[in-house]
């Protein structure tokens, strides 16, 4: 390159600075403007605007990205001068951030022939380290009698390149190589430096292969502002890094960002063409939108139309809401398969997964506390902490699929309590403390305690899985293996075509349009809650609570057969049903079809197959009003028995003394007695012999 094409270079992009026209006007004279208004040092320039203006230049800058970016950061800071010379000397340095490249690199395809090369790559921020300050430029004194010199090395203005500062070979002002050069880091140049493990989005990861990642280096007003879980598009110059010692052959490579921009909106990444949006608009004014859609979800999975539906409602999900006090609201519909062997359950995830625009989907029996949501980790090299995120935080704007969810064990199930609820995950692990976004729908499923779901039993003893969990899920299904003629003749009949002739199972709606549908739906559908289907949601509310007010009692000992927590489940339900039709209007129908899921849900999980009745404070204590009104009496009973100054009382004697006070079997007594005491409401003193704790 000729001195007068490097001169050229800045004055060109001087021209482009100053010149560079769109519909609002200067635009990057009036980002310059921003720029020393808001006390800024970096310019972001959208690469297609200088492809536009000057194609060669844009051309050149992806081939020798740090030559002609050094000749930027130059002519953006004689521009400024030219603005604020006041301004310009107390910032004193300033770069050129470049967003938008044409193309984006996958993470794995950044191989060698990249290097030294201007590319933009995306992903999900799995690991970040802390920041800290990196040396650029050391300032020396050669301790020598007759010298004492303090000098800056390098003695330009160009950065250390290595992890290590070189003594300088000759002081520079004496010329002498003998004496002591003493680092004065109190006074040397330095620049906020961080590292960040950038890895694929799942979407884009082969079936079968491990994601995979790469270092992303950050340094000044790139620090700090991204978290770990967020999706990421960098533009940086790709760097080889030696791997082990200095003196190895062997190199990893490494992005040495120019621009980081975080995508606010989990969809927002994905573009929908005009042809695509067409074809949307088109599907949304069938009729009959809604049936396909659900129809095809898992084509070739047999019935569960129900099952088909929650998942389709899901994808879609309620619109979130902010309130002025900062209350976030969440959207996301939560949804649990529990059922028999056999019946699809998995398939359906896997149907879900593939069709969702974001997903993750991991095995309940390979999933840990910390794999779930957020782990903190030591580095090996510099034995600092660092955070890397788990599922739950990748998934964040999309859907969570777990597996095998009653497989789990029980304190790494729970870890995800907060992350359903609250949509965050706190971490609070050898010093640090960090909130990260967990903004994903979760559809897990599961196999019942005993193998198979036994209908005479109430469902909180058919699942091995504590209230806690199941009271956040908006829906849940139990899935059976029911046994008739005419209905396993259908079910073989209909696996059997599906083995036979499986290309006639196409689904109704294809299944990358669908992808599309579900983002363009959730990007620009927020639809609203009308007065008639607020009625509607209002009164079944209502008459389920005061069905339960005949049976009195005190606090506790009635029946609850829907709370506020499924008065939210509906709203969400209705509006994910407004938005399969891309409406803006929450109506009648949605809010019917809301109701219709909802009491199906509560009439097979919250049955108390005692009494017949509906009870969903079974999901969220455990027991039913019978039951906690029997545990009410045995304690009162207890201590009754222990005022005579007794340590305990017999099991035979509580027993006897319930039964003929509630009329209760004696299995039923001691099968309650049991469970209070597995519970700690009740201790076994000794052998067969119990007292309050």
């Amino acid at each position: 390159m000729t001195e007068q094409q490097e001169v050229s270079i800045g004055e060109r992009f001087k021209d482009f600075i100053r010149n560079y026209r769109d519909s609002t006007g200067l635009k990057y004279l009036d980002r310059v403007n921003r720029m020393i208004n808001l006390d800024m040092s970096s310019l972001i320039v959208d690469y297609p605007d200088l492809y536009r203006y000057d194609h060669e230049l844009a051309e050149l800058l992806i081939d020798q990205p740090k030559k002609v970016l050094e000749e930027f950061d130059d002519a953006l800071k004689e521009v400024i001068v030219a603005e604020d010379a006041e301004f310009a000397k107390r910032k004193g340095k300033f770069h050129v951030r470049i967003q938008g490249l044409f193309d984006t690199t996958k993470i794995r395809d950044v191989k060698t022939e990249m290097i030294d090369k201007l590319v933009q790559v995306e992903g999900i921020i799995t690991r970040m380290k802390p920041v800290r300050s990196r040396m650029i430029r050391a300032l020396f004194r050669h301790e020598k009698e007759g010298c004492n010199a303090e000098f800056y090395w390098p003695m330009d203005e160009e950065e250390i390149i290595e992890d290590k500062i070189e003594r300088p070979p000759a002081c520079p002002v004496c010329g002498e190589s003998g004496g002591r050069f003493v680092l004065l880091r109190d006074k040397s140049t330095y620049i906020d430096w961080q590292e960040i493990t950038l890895q694929e989005r799942p979407e884009d990861v082969p079936g079968g292969q491990m994601p995979r990642s790469i270092m992303v280096e950050l340094t000044e007003d790139l620090v700090d502002i991204a978290r770990p879980g967020d999706l990421v598009t960098v533009v940086g110059i790709v760097e080889p890094v030696p791997v082990g010692n200095d003196k190895s052959p062997f190199f990893e490579l490494r992005v040495n960002a120019n621009s980081l921009r975080v995508s606010e909106k989990a969809l927002e990444e994905v573009s929908i063409s005009r042809e695509d949006e067409e074809q949307i608009l088109r599907l949304a004014k069938d009729p009959w939108i809604r049936e396909k859609i659900i129809a095809s979800m898992a084509p070739t999975i047999y019935g569960h139309w129900d099952l088909k539906e929650a998942i389709a409602l899901q994808l879609f999900g309620g619109v979130p809401k902010v309130a002025p006090d900062g209350t976030r609201i969440r959207g996301d519909i939560h949804v649990l398969f529990i059922g028999d062997p056999g019946v699809a359950k998995s398939q359906l995830l896997q149907s879900a997964s593939r069709i969702a625009p974001r997903s993750i989907y991991t095995s309940g029996k390979g999933s840990s506390a910390a794999g779930l949501t957020a782990a903190v980790l030591k580095d090996q090299r510099t034995g600092e902490y660092y955070l890397e995120a788990g599922a739950m935080v990748l998934a964040d704007g999309g859907l969570a699929v777990i597996d095998e969810f009653d497989k789990m064990r029980n304190e790494d199930r729970v870890s995800i309590h907060e992350a359903m609820e609250q949509q965050t995950v706190s971490v609070s692990k050898a010093g640090i403390v960090a909130r990260l976004n967990a903004r994903a729908s979760v559809l897990a499923a599961g196999n019942p305690k005993y193998g198979i779901y036994d209908s005479q039993r109430p469902f909180t003893d058919n699942v091995n899985l504590p209230p806690t969990v199941l009271s956040r899920f908006d829906l849940i299904f139990v899935v059976r293996d029911l046994m008739a003629m005419e209905h396993d003749r259908r079910l073989a009949r209909y696996v059997l075509d599906v083995h036979s002739d499986y290309a006639k199972f196409t689904p109704e709606v294809d299944p990358q349009l669908l992808k599309k549908y579900v983002i363009y739906a959730k990007r620009y559908s927020k639809p609203q809650l009308t007065e008639e289907a607020k009625q509607i949601i209002e009164d079944f509310f209502v008459t389920m609570r005061s069905s339960a007010q005949k049976y009195g009692g005190g606090e506790g000992q009635a029946p609850v057969p829907i709370t506020a927590r499924q008065l939210e489940a509906l709203v969400r339900l209705a509006e994910a049903h407004a938005r399969m039709a891309l409406k803006d209007r929450v109506e009648v129908e949605d809010a019917e079809e809301a109701v219709r899921l909802v009491l199906s849900f509560l009439s097979s999980v919250g049955l108390d197959v005692e009494e017949g009745i509906i009870d969903y404070s079974m999901i969220a204590t455990g027991a039913s009003f019978h039951t906690r009104r029997l545990m009410t009496v045995i304690t009162d009973t207890i201590r009754r028995l222990m005022e005579d100054g007794r340590p305990c009382v017999k099991l035979d004697d509580i027993v006897k003394d319930v039964t003929n006070t509630a009329k209760v079997p004696k299995e039923k007594v001691e099968d309650t007695i049991k469970k209070m005491n597995q519970g700690g409401m009740i201790l076994e003193h000794r052998a067969g012999c119990y007292k309050l704790p």
